[in-house]
């Protein structure tokens, strides 16, 4: 059966939301950790155990937030209301996450740290949630949800180009201008934060919810995450994001320390030529990565209409595992390999962007044919905290490994720094060979997921029948 197609004007409507998300997170995935250990000067085994922390109060916040979104009524709606309240106070979230103090006592910095985080992160959830769990609302077609997802992720990829490349450069010029890095990261952090709030206070005005399903809960709800657990797609669904963005995020958090002590060699000011330009290895390779996951995105939108979201998928993990391992031979100071390879894989990060997303709704009728409900606050809220746990995993592990391998801060107005030969193995094998573990158990979740398109349109036959009973009665 078919329904109507959403006007293209409020797709792009929606999908600007995600400019300021992206750029928050992707600020935090590259970023942070560097900003950690080599501006705050924290120990990386030390700071490694903010993330464990955050990783408790997600487990509180991101399915708290889904449940409740999923039980205001308002004449806005349900979702919309977060987006109208927390607009504002999430784009100044993005100050109090690289706002560091001076303290020479490490531990009352890391609590500094993690308070900072905390009250960051509700913020972005506060609003994240809300905003993704329109997606499953404002269009119930297979096909239209690919379509939604990507544009979506245009504005995503846009904004992690834009942050990714502007970043390093802002704060250089700070440097240069006589601030520190830190005041360098404040200047970045406010600017994308102002831009952040816009975007959502045009979508409160402009977005109508359309589900008119009832969304009263049951008279014993079930706790929010078994809710979730009890659907058997959503275990697949949930398995892909997880090993999917421990892929990514692995990628993201180590390419800073790739690029400065591997290809680089330790040369902090190091430049690549691009178009006439001296850019920061940083801004070129990243920028040139997600430069090339914009173009494919309508790539992979295609594949999934030809095929199935399922099988596009499942074809570029597989490709990307082989692109994952081929970064382990480029050699020190290798950065034309490293430019080749950035293609490559700029063309799989666009596939792990683009149909994990477009996947994760189709789970939401499944759960409706069992519930009889609209649930998804609850399962928008479960996705928030798998994408949260990766990137904490990530965040903790790698700071654990590169402590305990011997990583040394470099001195304060140092130019050229080189770690020890344990750190840049220890660099090289997460780079490579982690993010290929990663994405077989991306592929393997994505094997065994249950829905295709006809799938889909069985299931949604079966709620229309339903849905017309109802009415006759």
């Amino acid at each position: 059966m078919s329904t109507p197609r959403l006007p293209v004007a409020i797709k792009i409507i929606y999908g600007s939301g995600d400019f300021g998300l992206a750029s928050f997170a992707i600020l935090r995935q590259i970023f942070y950790a560097i900003f950690l250990t080599d501006v705050v000067g924290l120990d990386p085994r030390l700071a490694s155990f903010g993330a464990l922390a955050g990783v408790v109060w997600d487990a509180i916040n991101d399915p708290l937030v889904g449940y409740l979104s999923d039980r205001v009524r308002t004449r806005w709606g349900r979702r919309r209301p977060f987006l109208l309240i927390f607009a504002i106070p999430f784009g100044l979230s993005y100050v109090i996450l690289w706002t560091a103090p001076g303290f020479e006592n490490q531990i009352w910095t890391l609590v500094y740290v993690v308070l900072a985080f905390m009250i960051s992160d509700t913020l972005f959830t506060l609003v994240s949630v809300p905003y993704y769990a329109l997606t499953p609302e404002l269009t119930q077609d297979y096909d239209e949800r690919t379509s939604l997802t990507a544009i979506r992720i245009f504005f995503e990829l846009t904004a992690s180009l834009f942050v990714a490349a502007t970043a390093p450069l802002i704060v250089d010029a700070a440097l240069e201008a006589g601030a520190t890095q830190q005041q360098g990261y404040l200047i970045v952090s406010a600017l994308f934060g102002a831009i952040a709030a816009v975007p959502f206070l045009v979508i409160f005005f402009v977005v109508r919810e359309k589900s008119s399903i009832d969304t009263l809960p049951p008279a014993e709800s079930q706790p929010v995450l078994r809710t979730a657990w009890l659907n058997i797609p959503f275990r697949f669904a949930a398995g892909i994001h997880l090993f999917n963005w421990l892929a990514v995020n692995l990628t993201a958090l180590v390419a800073p320390f790739f690029l400065l002590y591997w290809v680089a060699e330790g040369d902090m000011v190091a430049k690549v030529p691009v178009f006439g330009l001296n850019l920061a290895y940083e801004s070129a390779i990243l920028g040139l990565l997600l430069l090339v996951s914009i173009i494919f995105i309508p790539f992979w939108y295609w594949l999934a209409r030809l095929t199935t979201k399922r099988t596009a998928y499942i074809g570029g993990v597989l490709f990307w595992i082989v692109i994952q391992l081929l970064v382990w031979t480029i050699p020190v100071g290798g950065v034309a390999q490293m430019l080749i390879l950035t293609v490559f894989l700029g063309f799989c990060v666009s596939n792990a962007y683009v149909l994990p997303d477009a996947i994760f709704p189709d789970v939401l009728e499944w759960d409706e044919v069992l519930s009889h409900r609209r649930q998804e606050g609850i399962y928008y809220g479960a996705r928030s905290l798998i994408l949260k746990l990766s990137s904490a995993l990530v965040f903790f592990f790698v700071l654990q490994l590169l402590g305990w391998a011997g990583y040394v801060a470099p001195p304060k107005g140092a130019t050229t720094f080189m770690q020890p030969e344990p750190v840049l193995l220890t660099i090289r094998l997460l780079m490579s060979v982690a993010g290929a573990v990663m994405l077989v158990g991306a592929a393997l979740s994505a094997w065994f997921f249950p829905i295709n398109r006809e799938v889909h349109a069985r299931i949604r036959a079966v709620l229309a029948r339903r849905n017309a009973q109802g009415a006759d009665d």
